[in-house]
């Protein structure tokens, strides 16, 4: 840290920048503010003293050693997630819930403690640092401190009786919605929809498929978005329908198997399913603006992810290659090691370093506004991880392409997400529609 005549911690040293302040001869202060490093401190010691052992207890450590996908994945039935293995994160999500971890950035009217999203990416990049385990595992978004995007969803979109019924039942697990925007033909053009829902009276009449439609091994609801109104490639005329599954005409085809193992990622067909008027989430025809509220969250808490996931690669890398010798030295001596590493620290540093900011402008601003910053954080950070976990296999030889380590597991879990909620060339198309002027006006 370089001196200087004041020290500014990050959120006033972003306040001073957002109103184009400058002061000569200062340094801001990057340091983790001290309420967020305290609540990191609290977090260590439960994991240590909570998680750790329910993770090693009855040989619960199959489900992250080199046994992990098989003892996960239910092949004999759709490949879906086995019972004991949902079991056993729901158990870490009682206790973390019980202990005041899991709903940090849950409003505090429904018990949580209005967690930022700053905070939530400094929180999300620690955890997934610390490597595979109980405390924190990303295949599922299963956490500590629970991901919870659809809860602004339902804060700004939805009725009273739906927050009672949906808010209140999503952490008693009487409540579990999936999320149907992804078609067969349309996944990332998802103003395109073919699945179109028609008034008929007091009722909506749906029909369409979905596709990718994640949750629905154990779903109650799915959020289906169909056309209701206007023409193909508008964002105006979507809306979004809470569809019971059990609904007459709502099928579960098959559940398509993954890179990564378990899946839950499901085809649906909608055939004349009929739903009442109070179904629809928020207004009609505001469907996609209800989506870009869940993904920019989920975005920028990806992201955060994917740095501390790639940060954890790096770090046991340069561990191993200083221990490991060959032809009398160490690894560590040999550029063709370094290289690679150095190449791959300096861009965690950076991308960091954008993800806290871009996480804290969505703290002060209108997602829309800052959607290309997001966009930056979320492709760079995915890519990253990518990276950082083959160089990893690379760095440890013939074992670092094992299962008996975690490298092989992070690229096949974290290459999904260059792909899912937006791909790295959707991210990069809107970063590109904000420089050059093109795309839509934000509605």
């Amino acid at each position: 840290m370089l001196s200087g005549r004041c020290r500014l911690s990050l959120s006033e040293g972003r306040r001073a920048n957002a109103h184009g302040a400058a002061c000569e001869g200062t340094n801001m202060d990057f340091d983790i503010p001290q309420e967020i490093q305290a609540y990191l401190d609290r977090l260590d010691e439960f994991i240590e003293a909570e998680v750790k052992p329910l993770e090693e207890q009855d040989d619960n450590i199959r489900f992250f050693d080199h046994r992990r996908e098989f003892a996960r994945t239910d092949f004999e039935n759709g490949g879906t997630p086995r019972r004991d293995w949902e079991d056993l994160l729901a158990e870490m999500r009682r206790r973390a819930d019980r202990a005041g971890f899991l709903r940090y950035a849950v409003p505090k009217k429904y018990g949580g403690q209005d967690g930022t999203n700053l905070g939530m990416a400094i929180i999300r990049e620690h955890l997934a640092a610390r490597g595979l385990g109980l405390h924190n595992d990303l295949q599922n978004e299963s956490s500590v401190v629970g991901n919870f995007p659809t809860i602004r969803m339902w804060e700004n979109y939805g009725s009273e009786e739906q927050k009672r019924q949906f808010l209140d039942g999503m952490f008693t697990g009487e409540t579990r919605v999936a999320f149907g925007l992804t078609e067969p033909n349309h996944g990332s053009d998802a103003s395109w929809l073919e699945t179109k829902a028609v008034r008929d009276g007091d009722e909506w009449v749906i029909n369409g498929m979905k596709r990718f439609n994640s949750g629905l091994h154990n779903a109650t609801h799915d959020l289906i978005f169909a056309r209701t109104s206007g023409d193909e490639g508008r964002a105006q005329g979507i809306s979004c329908f809470i569809v019971p599954v059990e609904s007459e005409g709502f099928s579960v085809d098959f559940m398509w198997w993954t890179f990564n193992m378990p899946s839950d990622h499901a085809e649906v067909t909608l055939k004349d399913v009929r739903v009442p008027a109070t179904a629809m989430l928020g207004r009609e025809g505001d469907g996609l603006a209800l989506a870009n509220t869940f993904t920019h969250e989920n975005r920028i808490r990806q992201a955060a992810s994917g740095v501390g996931a790639a940060q954890y690669c790096i770090n046991q890398s340069v561990e191993y290659a200083k221990k490991r010798v060959t032809f009398g030295q160490p690894l560590s001596s040999r550029q063709a090691i370094q290289w690679p590493l150095v190449e791959l620290q300096t861009e965690c540093e950076m991308v960091r370093q954008l993800v806290y900011k871009t996480a804290w402008e969505l703290d002060h601003q209108h997602h829309m506004e800052i959607s290309d910053k997001v966009a930056m954080c979320n492709y760079r950070a995915n890519r990253l991880v990518c990276d950082a976990a083959d160089q990893a296999m690379q760095v440890h030889g013939g074992v670092g392409y094992t299962r008996h380590l975690p490298f092989e597991h992070i690229y096949r879990h974290h290459r999904r997400y260059r792909i899912t909620e937006g791909s790295e060339e959707i991210q990069i198309r809107r970063i590109g529609q904000v420089m050059f002027g093109f795309g839509r006006p934000r509605e």
